[in-house]
């Protein structure tokens, strides 16, 4: 993914596009950056990030050159935002408008509370898939223990007596 990173950034960051957006990247592991990156929610590596530099997204999309090209044209543009107020419709005019006429702390308050809902989001995913799987290894070992069962109860001898006696029929023909 490195050389089509690159490839991206060298081809992405002149002419025009270079006033409104940029596309670079961060060494996580080095610890000038590391504050940088936990800022963002950079757990694991490569991770792409992008959108507004204050609240990013973490980009799901393929990671060849072509995928990231096309992803970069579609969506790194100049969006509606608090800067670029006329670039929003009325809707989020007035969303940010909400947002602005709060407090300080309000606005830290709500944005904890959403990131805390976002966490127990995730937790609840979590322990729901460990259930999952627990569920899943109890029908696995469920299931081998059921045919080991069935073998052990003849299954073999059985097969082997009907194809002795399909040979013996054919034999009489």
């Amino acid at each position: 993914m490195k050389p089509d990173w690159d490839k991206l950034m060298k081809n992405w960051n002149k002419g025009e596009r270079a006033k409104t957006s940029l596309i670079a990247d961060v060494d996580c592991t080095d610890e000038k950056a590391k504050p940088l990156c936990e800022t963002h929610g950079v757990e694991g590596f490569p991770t792409i990030k992008w959108g507004d530099p204050s609240s990013l997204e973490t980009y799901e999309g393929g990671r060849e050159y072509k995928d990231l090209k096309k992803f970069a044209k579609e969506n790194l543009k100049p969006m509606c935002s608090p800067v670029n107020i006329d670039l929003c419709d009325d809707a989020k005019k007035a969303e940010i408008a909400k947002f602005q006429a709060m407090t300080p702390e309000e606005l830290t308050a709500a944005i904890d509370e959403k990131k805390a809902a976002m966490k127990a989001a995730g937790e609840t995913f979590d322990a729901e898939v460990k259930k999952l799987q627990e569920t899943y290894e109890k029908l696995q070992k469920d299931k081998e223990e059921s045919i080991k069962a069935v073998k052990e109860s003849g299954l073999g001898l059985m097969q082997a007596v009907a194809n002795s006696l399909k040979a013996a029929k054919k034999e009489e023909l």
